[in-house]
C-alpha cells in the first residue's frame, strides 16, 4: 500500500502543471545564436514542426535524386529577419518532412538550430521555407512550445491543440484544430450559392443571403444560409485569397458563442474547422500538450 503511495506521489510531481508552464503571447523575440541576430517569430499552435525562412538552399557535396536520401548531410542557406539583417548558415538535414498546403504537399528538410528564449535555451527542429511573402521570418510550433508553455492571445480558459468543437447553426461536432497562427477561424464550405449575387465582384455581395455546405470529419453533411457579413483576404500558396465571411456560434459544447468565420473548401484537410485567434482571444489559452 505505501508504495503505491509512493508511486502515485512520484508520478503526479513528474506531471507538468499549467503552474509550472510560461504562458506566451502569439509573437516572441528570439535569438538566434548562429545567425548572430534576433528573429520576431509567431506562435503557431497548429503547426507540428516550427520553420524558418531559408533562401538559396544548397546541400553541401550535391543533393541526391531521392530528397530523403540527403538526410544526414549538411545543408547552407540564407536566412533573415525583419530587420533585413541576414546570415548565410549550416546545419546538418536531420530529416525530411512532407508539408500539405493548399497545392498538396511538400518535401521540406528539416535541421536543427539553437533557438534562445530567455534562460529557455535549446536546440529545435526547424523545417526551411521560403517565407519571403510571410510578414514573420520564424514560426514556433508544437514541437517548441509542448511541455514547457500555454499560448494565450489575451487570457483565460485552457484548451489543447484540438478540440470538439460545435456549430449549433449545423448541429454538428467537428474535430477541430486549434490554430494560434490563424487570424481567423475556417469553415469547410462548398456549393456556394449568393442570393441575387454578383460574380464579379465579392465584396458587392456583402449584406447577403449565402447558401453553402458543409461537414465533419465523419462526412456528416449539413446544408445552411447565413448572411455575408464581410470579405476577408487570406494570403494562401496561391496568393491573396477572397473568402465571404458569416457568422455563426461555435465552441465547446455548452460554451458557445458567436464568432466570424471565413467560408473555404477544406474537402483535401483533414480538419474541417480551423479555429483561430478570433475565436480564442480574450476567452482560452492554448496547451499543446493536452
Amino acid at each position: 500500500m505505501l508504495r503505491a503511495v509512493i508511486v502515485l506521489l512520484l508520478l503526479c510531481l513528474s506531471l507538468p502543471t499549467l503552474a509550472q508552464k510560461e504562458v506566451v503571447g502569439e509573437t516572441l523575440d528570439i535569438k538566434l545564436p548562429a545567425a548572430g541576430f534576433s528573429m520576431k517569430a509567431r506562435i503557431d499552435s497548429g503547426a507540428t514542426i516550427s520553420s524558418i525562412h531559408a533562401l538559396d538552399i544548397e546541400v553541401i557535396g550535391g543533393a541526391a535524386k531521392n530528397i530523403q536520401d540527403d538526410v544526414g548531410k549538411k545543408v547552407r542557406f540564407t536566412t533573415e529577419n525583419r530587420l533585413g539583417e541576414r546570415k548565410r548558415l549550416e546545419a546538418r538535414i536531420v530529416k525530411v518532412g512532407t508539408v500539405s498546403n493548399a497545392l498538396g504537399a511538400e518535401s521540406r528538410y528539416t535541421v536543427e538550430l539553437a533557438l534562445n528564449y530567455g534562460k529557455d535555451a535549446r536546440t529545435v527542429r526547424l523545417n526551411l521555407r521560403d517565407r519571403s511573402d510571410m510578414e514573420y521570418k520564424l514560426l514556433l510550433g508544437r514541437n517548441w512550445l509542448s511541455g514547457r508553455y500555454l499560448v494565450d492571445v489575451a487570457e483565460k480558459q485552457v484548451i489543447g491543440e484540438r478540440a470538439a468543437i460545435h456549430v449549433v447553426e449545423t448541429g454538428l461536432l467537428f474535430d477541430t484544430r486549434i490554430d494560434t497562427g490563424a487570424d481567423e477561424s475556417s469553415l469547410h464550405a462548398i456549393e456556394l450559392e449568393v442570393e441575387g449575387g454578383d460574380a464579379t465582384n465579392m465584396s458587392a455581395n456583402i449584406g447577403k443571403m449565402l447558401s453553402f455546405t458543409t461537414a465533419n470529419e465523419k462526412g456528416k453533411k449539413q446544408r445552411l444560409s447565413a448572411r455575408i457579413v464581410d470579405v476577408s483576404l487570406v494570403r494562401s500558396a496561391q496568393g491573396m485569397e477572397g473568402r465571404y465571411l458569416v457568422d455563426l456560434t461555435i465552441g465547446e459544447r455548452g460554451k458557445e458563442y458567436k464568432t466570424r468565420v471565413n467560408l473555404k473548401d477544406r474537402t483535401g484537410m483533414s480538419q474541417k474547422l480551423l479555429i483561430g485567434r478570433n475565436w480564442l482571444k480574450g476567452n482560452y489559452v492554448v496547451d499543446v500538450s493536452r
